[in-house]
């Protein structure tokens, strides 16, 4: 027995979500990139601690929809923190509160979760907007203000402890998602508002992730890295096929081996036949850079050696295709 409890991480595009979730977790669950709206898909990460354990939903960040899947991954957002027994806002507090900022704000106001924590994350930086966040928070809890008792909390940095009350009104933490304990007040906010309970996850199991996402989501994460540019937010990436082999391997003067193999065949879809050279790069240079990249990283997160083999294909207006979408992973969402 331990303390548990699941996390919805929720917050808008680009807040530094996926940051810290690998933090926490210890091990990279989650696709990161300085571009915005990159995680498309919840992501779990389970935190195992000698406090217990936490389950972090990490979610595409809330941003402007547009079309059916841009609608689609604000639906997922959303719904990522209901149900959950802490809700944790990230915010980028290097920059001044946003639109989506004010509006996961008001929505807290509103619904009055039980247990709420606000992430300033990026405490490094400056300028630093700590008092105009709090402020769009007052602002916005007054708008919404039924008669209830403000009870106010202390802001903690990476050394403080946490006491925590229950109450709708939310503990902030300010924190450096990139650095090595850097989130640690996060973590202690979250397991000061945890609950005594079994498990959920064995202790060695770092996310119950798809590997058709996983290998997804890696593939995106190496087009962002590569290209810079806003080809990849148009790009749809498809794993049709994981087959999986044993293949020998012979060396000088030992005896033979086998080594498993998994065979992965992957479409990059793209809206327009103008992309498709782009993404595939002079004398397929992207394409292959992509491909070695990801490959290395599969294997060394799988265990085993991922050969991948990737098509480019232009699918106007895939973006709005439930079919494709659903292939993708969004199953279940497109109601």
């Amino acid at each position: 027995m331990g303390k548990v409890a699941v996390v919805g991480v929720v917050g808008r595009t680009n807040a530094g979500k996926s940051t810290l979730v690998n933090r926490l977790v210890g091990e990279k669950v989650s696709i990161v990139s300085p571009v915005e709206q990159t995680t498309r898909n919840t992501v779990r990460g389970i935190v195992a601690d000698p406090r217990g354990q936490l389950v972090l939903l990490d979610t595409p960040g809330l941003h402007k929809a547009v079309g059916t899947l841009g609608k689609l991954l604000n639906r997922m957002a959303r719904r990522s923190a209901a149900g959950t027994d802490i809700t944790c806002v990230v915010f980028d507090a290097a920059q001044e509160p946003q639109l989506e900022d004010i509006g996961w704000m008001q929505r807290i106001a509103k619904e009055k979760p039980e247990k709420v924590v606000f992430v300033l994350n990026k405490a490094d930086r400056a300028p630093f907007f700590e008092t105009m966040y709090r402020e769009a928070w007052e602002d916005a809890r007054r708008k919404t203000e039924d008669g209830g008792e403000d009870i106010r909390r202390e802001t903690l940095d990476e050394e403080s402890s946490v006491s925590c009350l229950k109450s709708s009104s939310p503990v902030w933490v300010k924190c450096i998602a990139t650095t090595e304990g850097g989130a640690k007040a996060v973590l202690d906010a979250l397991f000061d508002f945890a609950e005594e309970g079994e498990k959920l996850f064995d202790d060695d199991i770092v996310t119950d992730y798809p590997r058709k996402l996983a290998i997804a989501d890696s593939i995106r994460e190496k087009y962002l890295a590569k290209m810079h540019q806003e080809v990849p937010h148009e790009m749809g990436i498809l794993v049709k096929k994981i087959k999986e082999k044993s293949k020998s391997a012979v060396r000088p003067g030992l005896l033979p081996t086998t080594r498993p193999v998994w065979e992965v065949d992957v479409e990059v879809l793209v809206n327009r036949a103008s992309q498709k050279p782009i993404v595939i790069g002079k004398g397929a240079e992207t394409v292959k850079y992509v491909r070695k990249c990801a490959e290395r990283e599969l294997s060394d997160v799988f265990g085993v050696k991922v050969e991948m083999e990737i098509w480019v294909r232009v699918e106007p207006n895939w973006m709005k295709n439930e079919r494709l979408l659903a292939e993708m992973g969004y199953l279940g969402e497109l109601v």
